[in-house]
């Protein structure tokens, strides 16, 4: 059954408009009397009068139970239209149009770094404090979930999986899955090895013809590649498609990218699919009226599966007896893979799908003084090798080059977590803690976070979030400028270095500079010019980054790239 259908049947049993329609049917069918005037207007008038009855109640038990725990409400975003109807077309608009996180930065400097938002009777909490997003995450973690909304607008894509799962279950989906991802292998550099050749190679052909190249599309077919032969052992081969030709480029015709390679439809299917979620995430409980005629999400997710599908079974068909050691070997006696480790778990095909989706999406997703320098790291520390572990580990520069856009640019730029119980958070004025309540919708955000000036700026701001993150931060420049310095220091790393270290590495061994074609990116994928100096975006910003599940940049990025002279400067 489409949601949407679905949604409006669950509407009509609820008790008073049945009552209504049963009676207005009732008298119909006695009477031959059309139903008034006054009654149409009333079931009409349900759903909003049931909304401001709910949302009504539950302010009340949120007021008393404030009061008991003697704490206070988050400064609350005002609404322009009653039920909060003007800040869901806010978001969806800002979703659609705006730059990413600029409603949200707007309103964190009016209301504070984290406040309130009521839509249609539900009562939601948006944070960026560091102290509020490491409660949810790490101290009072066990009172946090995905929640019911969340799982159930994900669920054709993530299905149960780890991220798609609360308290057993992704318990369960946890312990089954670590035991793969602790360990440092040889043939992960092996993986990353072969389809970096690859990449680079795909980028040479393109860029000796003098064309510009959609990076963010090589890199995604890379990642897309990696993450299929890590995961199933089985490549879709995406890099083998012939890459995509600028909108100003005279040898695109209009047969380029009509016809969509076989290679390709897996990879637009998998983004098409995490747009259309995160749209979901803005329209709240109304996004069910979206698909009223059929879940727009399922034809991506019939393609993703006829791929996954095949081989599932077939590792299903021939995993090992008796749960046979598959630490070493995989079923064909290569190195194991994630899906020859999962078969050795359960036979639940769904389980394993799920499983696989989730990490899949969770594995794929400049300024010329910095490249310079990174690239003299690369080749003093390196030369022209391939890299090794303790190479990477040696290149303290490339290390902080990540850090720094991973800051601004961070993959999983919202996210967002479902409160079990009542609880509180700390006040930084020292007063009354603030109130949370039982299954509220938090959303939080290390997009603008990682962008609030009194955190990362004004000049020479030196933060320290070890505390929070294992973190020392200090930079000579403010919150939207990129400056890798600010994480040259010494500190512990826990991020997941390897492959983003290793295709670095190979993409400044092949090219020593990279520059962004403006022209080759499509006009109306470009900021527009009075989006300059606003809050929360860079100055020299050049890109419209957007946001589906993770970051991505709107239409492409385009770059130019020249061959790099092999000896070090």
């Amino acid at each position: 059954m489409p949601p949407g259908i679905f949604f409006i049947f669950k509407f009509v049993q609820k008790p008073l408009f049945a009552t209504i329609l049963v009676y207005s049917l009732r008298n119909f069918l006695l009477t031959g009397n059309q139903p008034s005037s006054l009654t149409w207007s009333f079931l009409y008038c349900i759903y909003p009068i049931s909304v401001f009855v709910r949302g009504t109640i539950r302010g009340i038990r949120r007021k008393r139970e404030m009061k008991e725990l003697g704490a206070r409400e988050f400064p609350s975003v005002h609404s322009n239209l009653p039920m909060g109807i003007s800040i869901m077309y806010k978001s969806v608009q800002g979703f659609l149009h705006s730059q990413l996180g600029e409603i949200a930065t707007a309103w964190q400097e009016q209301y504070g770094s984290t406040f309130s938002i009521e839509v249609l009777g539900d009562y939601s909490i948006v944070t960026f404090e560091p102290e509020h997003i490491k409660n949810m995450l790490s101290t009072n973690f066990d009172n946090f979930e995905k929640g019911p909304r969340f799982r159930e607008m994900f669920r054709l894509v993530l299905g149960n999986g780890v991220f798609n799962a609360d308290g057993d279950i992704w318990k369960f989906h946890r312990a089954m899955t670590r035991p793969f991802f602790v360990r440092d292998r040889v043939t992960d550099f092996d993986i990353f090895d072969r389809h970096a050749d690859i990449a680079v190679n795909k980028m040479i052909e393109r860029l000796s013809e003098g064309e510009p190249i959609d990076f963010q599309d090589v890199m995604s077919r890379l990642t897309l590649d990696s993450a299929t032969e890590f995961l199933f052992g089985s490549c879709v081969h995406s890099l083998a498609a012939p890459l995509p030709y600028a909108h100003n480029s005279p040898r695109k015709t209009d047969d380029n990218n009509k016809v969509l390679h076989k290679n390709d439809r897996f990879a637009k299917a998998l983004a098409e699919a995490q747009a259309e979620t995160a749209l979901r995430t803005k329209l709240g409980d109304l996004w069910p009226l979206r698909d009223i005629f059929g879940d727009r999400i399922q034809d991506s997710m019939a393609i993703i599966n006829e791929y996954i599908d095949p081989i599932l079974q077939e590792a299903l068909e021939n995993r090992k007896p008796n749960g046979g050691d598959t630490r070493a070997e995989n079923l064909q006696g290569g190195p194991e893979t994630l899906l020859s480790h999962l078969v050795q778990e359960t036979d639940d095909i769904d389980i394993i799908r799920d499983e696989v989706i989730n990490i899949m999406l969770a594995g794929r997703d400049t300024h010329p003084d910095v490249l310079a320098t990174l690239r003299h790291e690369i080749l003093t520390k390196i030369g022209l090798n391939r890299p090794t572990f303790d190479d990477l580990k040696e290149c303290k520069y490339l290390r902080a080059v990540i850090n720094e856009t991973l800051r601004l640019y961070p993959p999983a730029p919202f996210n967002v977590r479902a409160s079990i119980d009542s609880t509180t958070w700390k006040a930084k004025d020292g007063g009354k803690p603030y109130y949370v309540p039982a299954g509220c919708f938090v959303a939080y955000s290390v997009f603008v976070m990682h962008r609030r000036k009194d955190l990362w700026g004004p000049d020479g701001i030196y933060f320290n979030f070890t505390q929070i993150f294992g973190i020392h931060c200090h930079s000579q420049l403010a919150a939207l400028e990129y400056d890798p310095n600010r994480f040259l220091d010494e500190r512990v790393h826990k991020f997941a270095y390897n492959q983003t270290s290793f295709v670095l590495v190979r993409l400044l061994q092949a090219f020593d500079t990279i520059t962004l074609d403006v022209d080759a990116q499509p006009s109306d994928s470009r900021p527009p010019p009075e989006w300059k100096g606003r809050s929360g975006v860079p100055r020299d910003e050049k890109i419209w980054m957007k946001s589906h599940l993770t970051l991505y940049a709107y239409k492409g990025l385009w770059l130019r790239m020249t061959f790099a002279n092999q000896s070090i400067q």
